[in-house]
């Protein structure tokens, strides 16, 4: 079993419902759900101008190999509503690999870890409640050392909404 973090993000529709149907569909498929964070809301990131986003990081087991589970991942967004959008424009459904027992992934379809995670604090926020421990493979960086790199800007905005 490997340990990955997901993070999924919601910013159209019932969005805490969704999230709350996309960990149903992922404990459904046969991970093994070990945390879940906290739900924030945050502010849209790269657009701008689209309704506040719900955003939460689980921590679960799989036996999926990354690019499996990215299959897997797709599907489900699928089964949820995602269309084709606009680049970072509004979601029914985002759910992203962050990390996997810290591997390194670089390939056309997958990169992991994310490689905008370090510059995202919904992505961060979220993943430090689930995974404080974990360091980046290539920075050493542990979640909370990146949430201290940001501009003080990224973290503003965002709030504890809810337990998942």
């Amino acid at each position: 079993m490997s340990t990955v973090a997901l993070s999924l993000g919601s910013n159209l529709g019932d969005r805490l419902q969704l999230l709350r149907k996309a960990v149903s569909l992922l404990k459904g498929a046969g991970l093994v759900i070990l945390a879940s964070s906290d739900v924030f809301e945050t502010p849209p990131w790269g657009v701008e101008n689209q309704p506040r986003f719900l955003n939460v990081c689980v921590l679960a087991e799989t036996r999926l190999s990354p690019e499996e589970l990215l299959d897997l991942l797709k599907q489900m967004e699928d089964a949820l509503g995602r269309t084709p959008e606009k680049r970072w424009g509004p979601r029914i459904i985002d759910i992203d690999i962050l990390f996997c027992d810290g591997v390194s992934v670089r390939s056309d379809r997958l990169t992991i870890p994310h490689r905008e995670m370090a510059r995202r604090a919904f992505v961060l926020l979220p993943l430090a409640q689930v995974a404080p421990e974990w360091r980046h493979p290539e920075t050493g960086l542990t979640p909370e050392d990146m949430i201290r790199l940001l501009p003080p800007a990224e973290t503003g905005g965002i709030l504890r909404v809810c337990s998942l």
